[in-house]
């Protein structure tokens, strides 16, 4: 069992296929691809993830930040790895995380 921090405000995990929510639990477990070199890891949270205090869910701040996530040296590439961001999370595919969340 992987214990992750979730952020109380978070909404719950969408069932499998369903419309992301950004409940975060992907991203609090493990980075995707992108998120991967990003964070310089393999498992654990993503260093990307940001909490939206407006809209009450994560965002992949590669999409939502992607200049403020990979800072002014590779701000030329942030609209490359932006959209490969939105692939990469299967934005707008539905959610692919078969896990069992428990508070």
């Amino acid at each position: 069992m992987q214990v992750i921090h979730i952020h109380s405000e978070a909404p719950v995990q969408p069932a499998v296929g369903a419309p992301c929510n950004g409940c975060g639990v992907c991203c609090l477990v493990e980075p995707c691809p992108l998120g991967q070199w990003v964070s310089r890891k393999r498992s654990g949270a993503c260093d990307a993830l940001r909490w939206d205090d407006v809209q009450q869910r994560y965002r992949c701040g590669v999409i939502s930040d992607a200049v403020g996530v990979l800072g002014p040296r590779w701000a030329w590439a942030a609209p490359l790895l932006r959209r490969l961001a939105l692939r990469w999370i299967a934005a707008g595919i539905g959610c692919d995380a078969n896990l069992q969340r428990q508070r």
